[in-house]
Parts: structure tokens; C-alpha cells; sequence
């Protein structure tokens, strides 16, 4: 797709305020969501505060060049998870946030440092377009489950945790999103086809709020989408994790014993996921280089991409809890919109810091349903698929040995081969990523040549 909006332009000020609020609605759903599942008190509020203080890390370390926003990660929920368990008291498990997320950014300085010493070819040896690029595919298709599954659920729930709306209803609402995106996107003129999200999401939304509307006044629970009620229990102020962690009471280790044992327990939870995003940060970073027709491998530098997320994830979890991640939803909105301005991701970060203390409009964020969120996801899961088929389009499928590689890519991938090692689970991205550069090193042998 052509970019309207190249790296280094600036478009005007009204403009970029619109375009980074489209981003902070693509990652916004995500990156509340980990301090969610996580629970133990976390603040969504204090992640998206820390999700924008890690962005703007990277973005300093990058120099600039590279237009992606960092976000809460998934990858270390069962690492999370571990920081809280063992009858622990609360504060020692924010502590344990802490430091996992230091011991997983220290894994990215280390890998950082030996990428400036050796370079970066070795990476486009080993991971060439055939692997490389299913790869990237399988960064949108493994979210795809979550998008349609999304598309059936609002925000109103049951005692049982379970969503009242109708799925129907529901769906609904995620399909009205979901065309108005694609239609502004294609047909769109100017500001409209750069901001395609904004005005499919607010359209999912008024479609929501007249049925939920419905439902209240007919007391009909299958109407029921939106949870207005959530204005009634905002939190007014991020809950910063490092004060949980230092000034809200003593040390207790429960089940662990001392706090020597605690934190080789943190270490050991943490650092293989670390090696484990790794491969996933090349796989963003080679998606991204694809749509700006640059390589940020080369220019800022894997070195300096890898610092920036890693730096940026421990002064992101220092705030708000949760290790960040360079974020699909993120390209993806780069790519559909076509503007690439390093300047939106900066603002984004920006108004995420400050969105951070405003408790009513991190609260209608959260209430955006998500069946609506599904609507979007299938656009942008959908992109980031597509970008990376994209990248083996001109590779030679002829030759078996790229048809193999290919192919065990994709199939490990969509059938979700993953492998648990206690707490640490190697992701299908992950597997399959490795499984490709395995069956790609053995069908070329030691001749090393990736001719495509």
C-alpha cells in the first residue's frame, strides 16, 4: 500500500491528534487487557500509562525511525501470574512485576549487544522472505480466533461471567463496524480514508448504545451491549505499580522462603519468554520494514530496536506492571491507514500518558464492546496475514524446498503447536517460527543459498 504519510513527515497538528487517537483505539483494547486477566489490583490505567512511557523509550532509542506503538504483552502472562503465586503478600508480587520485567529487558540489552558486535546478516541468513514472511502471517492468523470470538460478546455480564447481549445482537454491532472501516477505507476521501477506525468504531458504538439503550428501558437483557454503569466505578488516577511495590506495606514470601528464592523464581519465569518475543520482535520489525520500504533492521538497527523495546518494557512495568511489546494492532493501523509519521506514534504515547488521568475517557475507552473491537480486529489481523504472504510473493514456491518451509510455517502455526515448560509456554508464533528455520536450514544444507 502507498503511504499518504512517510516516516518523517509531520502532518498537521489537528490531523496528528486524530490519527493517534485512531492508534490509541487499535491498541487500546489489548493493552487494558493484560492488567485484567492478570488481576491481584493491577490498573489498566497504569498500564496504558506505561505502555506510553515504554513507547516513548523506544522511540528515543530508534531515533525516531521506527513508527510502532509498544503495548501490555501477552507473551508473559503465565510469568505474571507466577510473580503473584506461593501465598506471597501483595507488595513483594508488584515487586516480582518489577524485576521480571528488568530480567526480560536485560535478555534484549545482552541480545542487543552481541547483534552490534556480530551484525545483522546472520538474521536474513537464517530467516530469508520464506520463513520470515509465513511467519508474520501467522502474527495475524493466530489472533484470528480472538476477533471472531469477539464479535459475539458485549460488555454486560452475568454472574457467571458470561456476556447477556444476544450474539446476534452482537454480532451485528461488529459487522456495522467492520463495514464502515472497510467502505471509509476504500471509498473514503482524504481524512476519512486515513482514519477509517475512528469512524467504523464510532458507528459499532452509537449501533451498540441504541440497543443497549433498548434493552434498558425494555429490560430486555439480550439488548444489553454496553456497560454504562462502568462511569460509575472509575478509577481517578493510575495505580502505579512501583508504589504498590514500595510503599504499601512489609514483605511476606508465603511458600517461597526468602527472597533470594523469590527472585530466582522471577528469573526463571521471565527470561525464556524473553528469548521467546525475541523471535517475534524480528517478525514485527521485518513486517514494519515491508510497509515503509525500509529496513529498520539495518536503519536504526535491530541493536537499537531491540534497546528500545527492552529499556522501554522496564520502565513501562515500573509504572504500569506489564512488560510491552511492539504491537500488530499497531502496523496493521499503519498499514490500512497509510500513514506511517513517526510524530502520530510520539502523540499516541502522549495522549496515552495523559488519557492515563483522565478516569472518564480511559472509561468509555473501556467500554467500547467487543464485539466492536472484533469488527476492527478483523481488519487488522487481516492486514498484518496478508503483509506477510506479501513477502513471499516473489520467492520461488516451485523449488519444494521453499514450498516446505512454507508450508510447515503456516500449518504449524494455524493448528497452534505450542510447548509448555512449567510456566513458560513457547508460543505457536514462536514454534513455528523455529520449526521454519529448522526445516529451512536442513533443505539448503551448508550452502546457505536463499535464492528466491
Amino acid at each position: 500500500m502507498k503511504l499518504t504519510y512517510k516516516v518523517e513527515d509531520k502532518p498537521k497538528f489537528g490531523q496528528v491528534l486524530i490519527f493517534a487517537l485512531q492508534q490509541l483505539l487499535a491498541i487500546l483494547a489489548a493493552t487494558i487487557a493484560v492488567p485484567a486477566i492478570i488481576g491481584n489490583g493491577m490498573s489498566p490505567s497504569a498500564a496504558l500509562f506505561g505502555a506510553g512511557i515504554g513507547t516513548i523509550v523506544y522511540l528515543l532509542f530508534t531515533r525516531f525511525k521506527s513508527p510502532v506503538f509498544l503495548g501490555s504483552s501477552f507473551a508473559f502472562l503465565g510469568s505474571m501470574f507466577a510473580a503473584f503465586a506461593g501465598g506471597i503478600s501483595m507488595s513483594l508480587g508488584y515487586l516480582g512485576l518489577i524485576l521480571g520485567a528488568a530480567f526480560a529487558g536485560l535478555v534484549y540489552v545482552v541480545i542487543a549487544i552481541l547483534v552490534k558486535v556480530i551484525g545483522v546478516e546472520w538474521i536474513n541468513k537464517l530467516m530469508p522472505a520464506v520463513v520470515i514472511g509465513p511467519t508474520v502471517a501467522i502474527i495475524g492468523l493466530s489472533l484470528a480466533g480472538n476477533a471472531v470470538g469477539d464479535l459475539f460478546v458485549g460488555k454486560v455480564y452475568d454472574a457467571e461471567g458470561n456476556s447477556v447481549a444476544s450474539g446476534y445482537v452482537c454480532l451485528f454491532c461488529g459487522l456495522v463496524t467492520l463495514f464502515v472501516t472497510m467502505i471509509c477505507s476504500v471509498y473514503g476521501k482524504k481524512m476519512m480514508k486515513m482514519i477509517p477506525f475512528i469512524i467504523g468504531i464510532v458507528s459499532g458504538y452509537a449501533i451498540a448504545a441504541v440497543f443497549t439503550l433498548f434493552g434498558l428501558s425494555q429490560d430486555i437483557d439480550a439488548f444489553k451491549v454496553i456497560d454504562f454503569t462502568a462511569f460509575t466505578r472509575m478509577q481517578w488516577y493510575p495505580d502505579f505499580t512501583f508504589v504498590k511495590a514500595f510503599f504499601s506495606g512489609s514483605y511476606e514470601y508465603g511458600e517461597v522462603g526468602s527472597m533470594s528464592a523469590y527472585i530466582v523464581k522471577i528469573f526463571m519465569a521471565y527470561v525464556p519468554v524473553a528469548f521467546v518475543v525475541f523471535a517475534e520482535h524480528i517478525a514485527d520489525h521485518k513486517n514494519l520494514s515491508s510497509i515503509i520500504e525500509k529496513d529498520l533492521l539495518k536503519d536504526p538497527g535491530l541493536h537499537n530496536t531491540l534497546l528500545g523495546d527492552g529499556v522501554g518494557s522496564m520502565v513501562g512495568a515500573f509504572f504500569g506492571g506489564c512488560p510491552n511489546t511492539t504491537y500488530g494492532e499497531s502496523v496493521g493501523c499503519v498499514a490500512i491507514s497509510g500513514n506511517a509519521s513517526v510524530i502520530t506514534i510520539l502523540t499516541t504515547a502522549i495522549l496515552a500518558i495523559i488519557a492515563s488521568f483522565v478516569a472518564p475517557f480511559v472509561t468509555f475507552l473501556a467500554t467500547i464492546p467487543n464485539c466492536v473491537m472484533g469488527g476492527v480486529c478483523v481488519a487488522l489481523y487481516g492486514f498484518i496475514a496478508v503483509s506477510g504472504l506479501k513477502m513471499i510473493q516473489k520467492s520461488d514456491l516451485e523449488d519444494n524446498r521453499n514450498l516446505f518451509t512454507v508450508s510447515v510455517i503456516l500449518i504449524a502455526g494455524i493448528g497452534g503447536l505450542s510447548v509448555n515448560f512449567g510456566s513458560v509456554t513457547i508460543t505457536e508464533v514462536a514454534c513455528a517460527l523455529i520449526l521454519g528455520i529448522i526445516t529451512n536450514v536442513i533443505l539448503r544444507g551448508s550452502s546457505n543459498n536463499n535464492k528466491e
